[in-house]
């Protein structure tokens, strides 16, 4: 798929401290619309604090985030929800005493840019999206019921019901069998594809990000190392290092 030119979301030589040492430092990025955005990089590279600066839940040390053209560097995260950037937990965090269909009704009538006027309508959206999402037959069974990888779609699904132009998600493929992230991997590619969603994916499943994200970017100790396509990134030296060490 060839990748749309118009940068729908920046991050602008963003740092973050927590007390003295940086997380994350001098840190800037380009998202295309339509484009997949992978971010990966060893344990504690500083990959969620990036999520969470451009998601409102932390507001940067320095540096500025700009969404369509606008400056939302430390707005709170529900603003940011609504004007269209939707957040995927890496632990589901559904609302347990509702049912599939109510989780994902909520996020139509509360957070999203184009929120409905009333239940039935966010009802009616709910349906139609757990049916792309391949849930639709189990829309009125209460949460508990879902198997992880489910409740990992509800939350994707939830998240949609926002209408969001980007969606930020954070290990999707975690604790996931083969079979499962083979069929989770589809899912993404589908939601980019057929709706037109933005995505910046966080994963440590590098089968999964090599093989659905367009680009990727590489973070090691809160800088960027890389950026490029999966094949490039996979063959940087920098990158390898990182993963793997100096060789003795």
């Amino acid at each position: 798929m060839s990748l749309r030119t118009e940068v729908i979301l920046e991050g602008e030589q963003l740092t973050k401290y927590f007390g003295g040492a940086p997380a994350l430092k001098d840190v800037s990025f380009g998202v295309a619309r339509g484009e997949i955005l992978g971010l990966i990089g060893p344990n504690g590279a500083g990959k969620t604090t990036l999520l969470n600066l451009v998601s409102g839940i932390h507001r940067p040390s320095a540096g500025r985030v700009v969404f369509q053209g606008r400056d939302v560097t430390g707005l709170r995260p529900h603003s940011i929800a609504r004007r269209g950037v939707a957040r995927v937990l890496q632990t589901p965090r559904p609302f347990l005493s509702m049912t599939v269909q109510e989780n994902v009704a909520v996020g139509a009538l509360f957070a999203g840019r184009d929120r409905v006027p009333d239940t039935s309508t966010a009802r009616e959206q709910a349906e139609s999206i757990l049916r792309f999402m391949g849930l639709h037959d189990k829309r009125n069974l209460p949460v508990g019921s879902l198997t992880l990888q489910e409740k990992k779609i509800l939350e994707l699904a939830r998240a949609l019901a926002m209408r969001p132009e980007v969606v930020l998600i954070d290990e999707a493929m975690s604790g996931l069998n083969p079979a499962e992230i083979e069929d989770s991997m589809r899912l993404i590619r589908r939601v980019s594809d057929e709706l037109r969603v933005t995505i910046i994916w966080v994963e440590h499943v590098m089968k999964a990000i090599m093989g659905v994200a367009q680009r990727v970017m590489v973070l090691n100790y809160g800088r960027v190392i890389a950026t490029g396509s999966p094949h490039e990134v996979a063959r940087d030296e920098a990158v390898i290092e990182a993963y793997l060490g100096r060789g003795g």
